[in-house]
């Protein structure tokens, strides 16, 4: 078998490949790939070639950990009927190339174990799902959101930070501030404000989530927390982080690095999903044909108004 997906040659070096597709096991479910989302995190330093060194790293590379799909077949255990769509966080589908991520394909064979059902009404939305998880395992840590300590700070109006702020609203706790500096992305608020971090006095924020991932901004969120807040760094970080120790000194602050989401996380945002809880409506902003690949992560990763690209795989 084969089929089309993104491959990444080298850094900024994209194109439309067949491929051919590992053979199904016992186990495994094949995909029909309707949509595939592009991150503007791991996916751009893969692109303009920054990502720090990982385990299965390297060119040539299938991107993409966020695809939705339809069953095609089953040879599974799992209760997966043909046609029903699901979510897939990533894949290892393609022969003779690098599938760190692997999910930017026409079609997939993947373990059905890895896979969440989704709800036909929810298709597209669905491909935000890893983001979202990714927030809400940034306050979970893997559990379950503890109200008593919400976000009260989030740093970055991007797709991320307006995640994080519309859970934060969507559990009922206090409407979260947002910092953001570019004016293309500071509108789009749903329950909370948005403002330029220097027109910002307050200095006792308890719980500062950073999802710029712009490492130059430790002492600044700091400088902002109350004594004994929590820094959460919730972004992806390519330099190494510092601050100074005097006046970090005078805060006690609590820094905790956020990681990997899991399981567990996806079946909660899932949960807010398919119950409506949690709107994902107005987040993915553009869409192209997977042909359109290297325009399409142009885009993404350098037009501020883009805050979510899709691939379109469905025709």
């Amino acid at each position: 078998m084969n089929a089309h997906a993104v491959l990444f040659e080298g850094p900024k070096n994209i194109k439309l490949s067949p491929l051919d597709i590992a053979d199904m096991v016992d186990g495994d479910i094949k995909i029909e790939v309707a949509y595939s989302g592009i991150s503007t995190g791991t996916e751009r330093l893969l692109w303009d070639g920054s990502m720090p060194p990982f385990p299965g790293m390297g060119y040539p590379l299938v991107p993409g950990y966020e695809t939705v799909g339809r069953v095609v077949k089953n040879h599974s255990q799992h209760a997966f009927k043909e046609g029903e769509f699901v979510f897939v966080p990533g894949a290892y589908s393609f022969k003779n190339v690098h599938n760190l991520f692997g999910g930017s394909g026409s079609q997939l064979v993947v373990p059905a174990k890895r896979v969440v059902r989704v709800a036909d009404e929810h298709a597209k939305n669905a491909t935000l799902l890893a983001l979202a998880a990714t927030v809400y395992h940034s306050v979970s840590k893997g559990g379950a959101i503890n109200p008593a300590q919400p976000p009260d700070l989030i740093v970055g109006h991007g797709i991320m930070g307006r995640l994080l702020a519309r859970m934060t609203v969507a559990a009922g706790m206090q409407p979260p501030t947002v910092w953001e500096i570019n004016p293309a992305r500071a509108t789009g608020a749903q329950g909370y404000i948005v403002m330029d971090p220097r027109e910002d006095t307050k200095k006792d924020y308890k719980a500062i989530y950073d999802v710029s991932g712009d490492s130059s901004l430790l002492n600044q969120l700091i400088g902002h927390l109350a004594p004994g807040g929590e820094v959460v760094l919730a972004g992806f970080y390519t330099q190494d982080l510092s601050f100074t120790f005097a006046s970090a000194f005078m805060k006690e602050p609590q820094i905790r690095v956020s990681a990997q989401w899991k399981k567990c996380d996806l079946d909660a945002v899932c949960e807010l999903m398919n119950t409506g809880r949690l709107s994902f409506d107005g987040l993915i902003t553009h869409d192209s044909a997977p042909a359109q690949a290297q325009t399409a992560y142009e885009t993404a990763f350098c037009d501020p108004h883009c805050l979510k690209m899709i691939l379109d795989w469905s025709n």
